[in-house]
């Protein structure tokens, strides 16, 4: 793993270990995503009835939306231990082979960022969710032999951010496939105010609504932030969240009422006013702004485009007329330069 993975996991890790304690661990505490959690009622109680292992699960999506959150809901509902792994953290395929061989009977493997497996370890997978068997190769040469040990009925859930680098004999073992969409106001009010019940944050409504419509639609984000709006109402207000405490909190974050920070915004003003509005590829964005490309296909583009202040198109991207309005900046003139409105 290079050093940059290892620092986004440790980053990732530690945002967890943050969130766990605030996690809902059933389905009937989870806020938003109600198709998603229908149809998972009926695959879990379905599992039950028949006493097996649940089917092999994907969930996909923008990150922060609960992939993690809902393995370990499923793991509690059927009443089962999960072993939680990434991608980039299986090297080898002996490391698989290790993880695999110390799985009970029904237990749940959640493997995020699995589209970051290796091949050789994705060959290793293949039979263990098709027919749950273990192929190890033993010696070498001709004197090579091949052992096929038998593991117990498991379930495979997978979470990735990049549906479409997952190769295609991976997605067909998966029986049920997700998407997560974003969180809708109503589920993020909700999320705030339940975070800040079990934080013991006093907040009324106006502070909770400030900080979810500001949140992104992204659960996740929506912790982050009310956290940083409890620090601020503990140091400079009573230590109660309310709308100006929130705003406030949220200003010197420089956040604005969109839920857009710095980045976001570097992003939008490079395409506009370095590239002339678009078209402009991906790396060179990354390159004006000196983020990584992932970085912003992953984490900022989804919620650009989702507001509708980008377009994807074959030649790259193109910042839209609600970009320029947004920034303050009117269309470009006949010397096709942006000016403020």
């Amino acid at each position: 793993m290079s050093e940059k993975d290892r620092l986004t996991s440790g980053k990732r890790r530690t945002d967890d270990r943050r969130n766990v304690a605030l996690r809902p661990h059933r389905l009937s505490e989870m806020m938003g995503q109600q198709r998603v959690k229908d149809n998972l009622r009926i695959l879990i109680e379905a599992a039950k009835q028949r006493q097996e292992a649940l089917d092999h699960t994907l969930f996909y999506g923008p990150p922060g939306l609960g992939k993690t959150t809902l393995a370990h809901v499923i793991a509690n509902e059927l009443g089962v231990n999960i072993r939680v792994t990434a991608g980039p953290s299986i090297e080898r395929a002996g490391d698989l082979a290790a993880i695999l061989t110390h799985l009970k009977q029904k237990d749940i493997l959640f493997i995020d960022e699995i589209h970051r497996l290796g091949h050789v370890v994705e060959e290793v997978l293949y039979p263990a969710m098709e027919d749950f068997a273990l192929d190890i190769v033993i010696g070498k040469g001709p004197a090579a032999k091949n052992v096929r040990l038998n593991l117990p009925q498991f379930t495979v859930i997978g979470a990735t951010t990049r549906l479409a680098l997952l190769t295609p004999p991976l997605r067909a073992r998966f029986g049920a496939v997700y998407r997560l969409d974003f969180y809708g106001l109503d589920a993020m009010l909700q999320i705030v105010t339940r975070a800040a019940e079990m934080l013991e944050t006093p907040i009324d409504e106006g502070g909770a609504k400030e900080i979810a419509r500001r949140a992104r639609g992204t659960p996740r984000v929506a912790l982050r932030l009310l956290r940083r709006v409890r620090d601020y109402a503990q140091v400079r207000a009573n230590g109660k969240i309310t709308a100006d405490v929130a705003d406030k909190a949220l200003a010197l974050l420089d956040i604005d009422e969109l839920g857009l920070d710095d980045i976001d915004r570097r992003v939008l003003r490079a395409i506009i006013e370095k590239f002339g509005g678009g078209p402009v590829g991906l790396e060179t964005i990354a390159a004006a702004i000196s983020e990584e490309p992932d970085t912003i296909m992953d984490v900022y583009e989804p919620y650009l485009l989702q507001l509708g202040f980008l377009e994807r198109t074959p030649r790259g991207r193109v910042a839209t007329k609600a970009a320029y309005e947004h920034l303050g900046l009117s269309h470009p003139d006949s010397s096709g330069q942006p000016r403020l409105l």
